[in-house]
């Protein structure tokens, strides 16, 4: 059973950026090797997020990360292309084609600075995997596909925040602890029922 084909303005951003990435430069990271483009499983696809992808379970699998609220279609389709007509959102999921189900997903969201040389700095987030898929690299495999990503648009840094948990996880595919910067702080603002929009 393959997956219905997607057309190309379906996507959150371009596929064939996700082809030819330097996986070479990160082979030892796993084992037995696999990339985006051979995953280890002919049912498993890493692709851009599509906006079809409502229906396929992406909010429920975000939701075994952290509250996602009562997100309707509409609304998903509505921040969807917000995110594509603003620009360097670059969510990336694995589907089980078998099921037609999102699986596993991870967000590198790039922005533009001025410092180092106007440079683009990333940044890593929503990190998650069906846990019922474990033992298949697929952790490694998401976070690896977004960091070679962010590499290849030419990001000088890709950060991130994690749970102290998790440290051991990231050091495993090269992230390091910044020396004296090892800690994030943050400020939450009372949530709004919706964003207002900014255009």
């Amino acid at each position: 059973m393959g997956a219905r084909k997607v057309s190309s303005d379906e996507y959150l951003f371009d596929p064939d950026l996700l082809k030819n990435l330097d996986w070479g430069s990160v082979i030892n990271c796993l084992n037995p090797p696999i990339t985006n483009e051979t995953p280890g499983e002919p049912w498993l696809l890493v692709r851009p997020l599509c906006i079809s992808d409502y229906n396929k379970g992406y909010v429920q699998i975000l939701s075994q990360l952290t509250t996602v609220g009562n997100v309707s279609k509409t609304d998903f389709e509505r921040q969807f292309m917000n995110m594509r007509k603003a620009g360097g959102y670059y969510i990336t999921v694995i589907e089980d084609t078998r099921i037609n189900r999102i699986i596993g997903a991870s967000s590198l969201i790039t922005e533009f600075k001025i410092i180092h040389n106007c440079g683009i700095r990333g940044r890593l987030e929503d990190v998650v995997v069906n846990n019922t898929y474990r033992g298949k690299q697929l952790g490694k495999l998401i976070v690896l596909t977004v960091s070679l990503l962010a590499k290849k648009l030419g990001c000088y840094k890709m950060s991130l925040d994690c749970k102290d948990s998790l440290i051991p996880f990231y050091k495993s595919i090269g992230y390091k602890l910044e020396p004296g910067n090892a800690n994030s702080m943050i400020t939450r603002y009372e949530e709004t029922s919706k964003p207002v929009d900014p255009s």
